[in-house]
C-alpha cells in the first residue's frame, strides 16, 4: 500500500490499475478492503476499522484515491465533491492528437450496466447525466499525446468517453476504440487530488510520483 497522505480524518493512497475501488462480483481484492486492512495493521486497531469510500476510480485506472477515516471525514469530503471544492487531475496517453490543444467537453452520458459501457450524447437526453471536463495537451509526437484532464463532474467512464469523442481514445482502452495494450491496462492515471482538510480550512494537494513517466514507459512501445 503506497500511502501519500494521512491525518486523523482521511487518508490518500495509490490504487493500482486493475484493482476495483470497492468490492464487486469478481471477488477480487478491492482498494476499500485493502485500505481497511492497512489501517488496521498500521495503527494496531482491534475489531472493525471504519473506512469511508467517498469517490471511485474505474477498475483499469490507477492513481490517487482519498478515503475517510472517520464518519465526519467521509461526510465532509463527500460534501466537497458535491460542491466542487474537491478537484481531481488525470493524465492520459491518447492515440492520435486532439485537434484543439485545450478545451472543454460537455456531454450527457448514459450507462449500460449490463455491458458496463457508456454512451455519450451531445445534448440533454432522457436517462443521461450531464458530464463536463477540461483538457490540455502537454506533449505530442504527432501520433499520440499526453493530455492533462480535469473533470468537473464525476460520471462513470467520463474521461474515457470524452477522449473517444475527440477521435483520440486512451491508449489500451479497447472498450472505447483503442488498440489493446500488452497487459490489458489503460493509459489513464489519477495524478493528483486537491481538497480541504476535513477539519480546518487548509487546502491539500496530494500527488502521485511521476505518473507521466510511467504512462510513457508503459505504453510507448505498444502504440
Amino acid at each position: 500500500m503506497i500511502v501519500l497522505y494521512e491525518d486523523n480524518h482521511c487518508v490518500a493512497a495509490v490504487k493500482p490499475s486493475g484493482m476495483p475501488s470497492q468490492d464487486d462480483a469478481s471477488g477480487d481484492l478491492s482498494m476499500l478492503k485493502a485500505m481497511r486492512a492497512h489501517l488496521k495493521e498500521a495503527h494496531n486497531k482491534p475489531g472493525n476499522v471504519f473506512v469511508g469510500l467517498v469517490h471511485r476510480l474505474d477498475r483499469p485506472v490507477g492513481g490517487v484515491m482519498i478515503f475517510g477515516k472517520t464518519s465526519k471525514g467521509a461526510a465532509r469530503l463527500s460534501e466537497q465533491i458535491r460542491s466542487g471544492t474537491f478537484q481531481k487531475t488525470y493524465l492520459a496517453l491518447v492515440e492520435g492528437v486532439p485537434e484543439k490543444k485545450e478545451g472543454e467537453i460537455v456531454q450527457w452520458l448514459k450507462k449500460n450496466e449490463t455491458a458496463n459501457r457508456v454512451t455519450a450524447y451531445s445534448r440533454k437526453t432522457d436517462g443521461a447525466k450531464r458530464a463536463e471536463l477540461a483538457y490540455r495537451v502537454l506533449k505530442s509526437d504527432g501520433k499520440r499525446a499526453l493530455v492533462e484532464i480535469k473533470p468537473k463532474t464525476g460520471r462513470p467512464h467520463q474521461i474515457r468517453v470524452a477522449m473517444k469523442s475527440l477521435g483520440t481514445p486512451i491508449a489500451g482502452d479497447t472498450k472505447y476504440g483503442a488498440k489493446p495494450s500488452a497487459d490489458g491496462a489503460i493509459a489513464l492515471f489519477a495524478s493528483s487530488v486537491t481538497f480541504q482538510k476535513p477539519v480546518g480550512s487548509e487546502m491539500i494537494t496530494v500527488t502521485a510520483d511521476s505518473p507521466a513517466a510511467s504512462l510513457i514507459s508503459l505504453f510507448l512501445s505498444s502504440l
